[in-house]
């Protein structure tokens, strides 16, 4: 049985680095890249960040696809995966706190003036402008799930008014926790910051459209560190003028990377980071040598996605 690692796209690990970090992990097991494969029929699993190639359709004894990272939009669906083929993806703490802390940072640089700060420097103005109290500001979160409840209980425990949002009903302590269209609404028309946290299914896809983002607090700021079609980009950049949302933060975009042309770069009240909010795996590396034995095991996986809901 072997593990075959495809990362799918640039910037980030290459398939040789994580191969010896695997490797290092579990010495006796079989672990190739996409460009020394081998014999293919000994592939039983895979590990990719996104899947984009035929490969698994050249696979024919692949058992399981390992997303390295939570959101599976591109894995479940993809056409050369057969419907037997199971899929599973990791939760890591190090990239949850990662995007938490990405998010509490474009919070911070707005309560303490930063950019405002930077612009008075740039012109050698010495112009005190008082914070504000984190206590006066609503921080929503889109997502409760095991990124987006991390991200709710870091700006709860720097207190700010935090509230969330998440498809069934949640509790969290010190969080308002809401569900169902009319939750959604009132967050998003009571939030000074929203920070969107959520998977890329079915029911996500442009959850912010023209219409939600209308909704939102006039001046407010959203972050998305979730998934890029959460958004409408279009609808975005018109909502923008109308000051609903006043700034962007997109630390993901509907297709990456964003081409130059695309008019996000250059508006002003827009910020692009190239999906850096989560960068290191940590020890949930360790869950992908796991599956490896598991499914050599016939035992129980760890983090499987149910294909049909996306999640």
């Amino acid at each position: 049985m072997a593990l075959l690692i495809e990362i799918g796209h640039g910037g980030w690990y290459s398939e040789e680095e994580l191969a010896a970090e695997l490797q290092k992990l579990d010495p006796a097991a079989d672990i190739r890249t996409a460009k020394d494969p081998g014999d293919l029929t000994d592939v039983t699993m895979m590990a990719v960040s996104t899947l984009k190639s035929d490969l698994p359709s050249r696979l024919p004894n692949l058992q399981l696809v390992q997303k390295l990272g939570a959101g599976v939009e591109t894995i479940v669906g993809h056409a050369a995966l057969a419907p037997h083929v199971r899929v599973a993806r990791l939760k890591p703490q190090e990239p949850a706190r990662e995007i938490a802390q990405y998010c509490l940072a474009y919070v911070l640089r707005g309560t303490r003036n930063m950019k405002y700060h930077d612009a008075a420097q740039a012109r050698a103005i010495w112009d005190p402008v008082a914070p504000r109290r984190p206590e006066d500001i609503a921080v929503g979160i889109l997502g409760l799930g095991h990124i987006g409840g991390l991200t709710a209980k870091l700006m709860r425990d720097m207190g700010f008014d935090t509230f969330g949002w998440s498809r069934s009903q949640k509790a969290l302590d010190g969080v308002t926790c809401l569900t169902g269209e009319h939750g959604l609404t009132g967050l998003l028309s009571s939030c000074d910051y929203v920070c969107a946290i959520l998977p890329s299914t079915a029911d996500t896809r442009d959850l912010l459209n023209g219409e939600r983002l209308a909704a939102m607090k006039e001046g407010a700021t959203l972050i998305n560190a979730g998934r890029g079609d959460l958004i409408d980009e279009d609808a975005l950049v018109s909502a923008l003028y109308q000051r609903r949302p006043g700034h962007a933060v997109l630390d993901v975009l509907r297709k990456e990377p964003l081409p130059q042309t695309n008019p996000l770069w250059k508006h002003p009240c827009v910020t692009i980071t190239p999906h850096v909010s989560g960068w290191h795996l940590g020890d949930a590396l360790g869950d992908v040598v796991e599956n490896l034995r598991r499914l050599s095991e016939g035992t129980a996986l760890l983090h499987e996605v149910d294909r049909a809901r996306g999640y």
